[in-house]
């Protein structure tokens, strides 16, 4: 059914029109979830054909790895799929991980503690990249500025430029990802997240509102980690849980039983900026929930119900009385006044396709890979 203003949600998961580009067909039924239906599930396997492939896949890894400090790495960030991932890919399957975490200043203490029982219980070291502060808070300021969605692009970006330069410099191949199917398969909009490696708009944001230049900080060009290092220096990208039943809740379970790992109150919670983000900032100034996505995943895959969702969804992401503390808090770390960060709040919203981009080469680079069977096309 179609509500007066034109809204619509999907009958079989909760994504809705403030998808602009939602389509549903005559049982209401939306594209994600037929996407899902026609083109992931004949090529997900999660049964014993799933494990002999990823047994095949470790064994590749130990033999490359031969003679080296590390056959792996894994980035950590103390969420429930990065830590799940480095309990089976060192107890399950005896791999040995460089195992590193990027610093950018907004860990919460959960994600501290969490990342340190896992190396502690586990008898591995960690690598820590820490990012100059003063320029990922420029950097940050500049997102702010910019009217964009997705301000959290210079923490994700510093994350994916960390882990290519540490396979680069350390020569390593295989670099293991915790993103799944399971709780993935539905992908936030383009309008909600663009991408956070299109460097043309990077730039274009920094040159516009930065206040300093970005000396130490890691950038690294799509080319760069998508061509050059895949097909010119063989670094491949695993993501080891999309081989085997991967139940969210079990694992968190496991891993609290376990490790003594302390779950968060929504995915991407182990970032304080990412909370402030995704619970406060992209629902109350654009309308975009990212929850939507989330618990649309949980619901494709068997691990939530409808009805559950839609009552979740009901309450905010973050508790009222929590928001307004969050506020005041991320405006004095970035060393601005509150009622600055509440005019970067009020001024009028901008979409990615209002500043220089290089979307084209990600369609073009994206229907290649698919035409070629490399990848697996999922709709955004």
């Amino acid at each position: 059914m179609v509500s007066h203003d034109g809204y619509r949600i999907c009958s079989n998961c909760v994504m809705d029109t403030t998808d602009s580009k939602i389509t549903f067909d005559e049982n209401g039924v939306c594209d994600h979830c037929r996407d899902f239906k026609e083109n992931v599930l004949p090529v997900w396997h999660t049964d014993e054909r799933g494990r002999a492939d990823l047994d095949k896949l470790v064994a590749k890894i130990k033999q490359d790895g031969k003679g080296r400090d590390f056959d792996c790495i894994i980035g950590m960030s103390g969420g429930a799929d990065s830590s799940y991932l480095l309990h089976v890919a060192v107890k399950d399957y005896g791999l040995r991980p460089l195992v590193f975490h990027v610093d950018g200043g907004w860990n919460s203490q959960i994600a501290v503690n969490n990342i340190n029982v896992m190396i502690d219980k586990l008898d591995l070291d960690l690598f820590t990249e820490v990012i100059n502060w003063e320029e990922m808070k420029a950097f940050q300021l500049a997102y702010f500025r910019s009217g964009l969605p997705n301000i959290d692009v210079p923490q994700d970006h510093a994350f994916i430029a960390t882990l290519y330069n540490f396979a680069e410099k350390y020569n390593v191949k295989y670099i293991l990802n915790g993103g799944n199917i399971s709780t993935e398969v539905v992908r936030n909009p383009l309008e909600w997240l663009y991408y956070g490696t299109d460097m043309r708009q990077i730039r274009a944001i920094c040159k516009l509102y930065c206040d300093m230049p970005l000396k130490t900080y890691p950038f690294s060009s799509v080319f760069r980690h998508k061509i050059l290092l895949r097909y010119f220096r063989n670094v491949r990208v695993v993501k080891p849980l999309n081989y085997f039943p991967y139940i969210k809740s079990q694992a968190m379970q496991f891993l609290q039983d376990e490790y003594g790992w302390e779950p968060y109150p929504q995915k991407h919670f182990e970032s304080r900026f990412t909370r402030f983000y995704e619970g406060y900032w992209l629902p109350k100034k654009f309308g975009f929930d990212t929850r939507k996505v989330q618990f649309s995943s949980l619901i494709l895959t068997g691990q939530m119900t409808r009805e559950e969702a839609l009552n979740k969804l009901k309450l905010p992401a973050i508790p009222e009385e929590d928001a307004s503390h969050d506020f005041e808090y991320v405006a004095t770390k970035l060393g601005i006044t509150v009622d600055e960060l509440q005019k970067y709040f009020e001024q009028p919203n901008k979409c990615y396709k209002d500043y220089p981009n290089q979307e084209f080469i990600y369609n073009f680079g994206a229907k290649f890979l698919k035409m070629i069977g490399v990848e697996r096309s999922i709709k955004r």
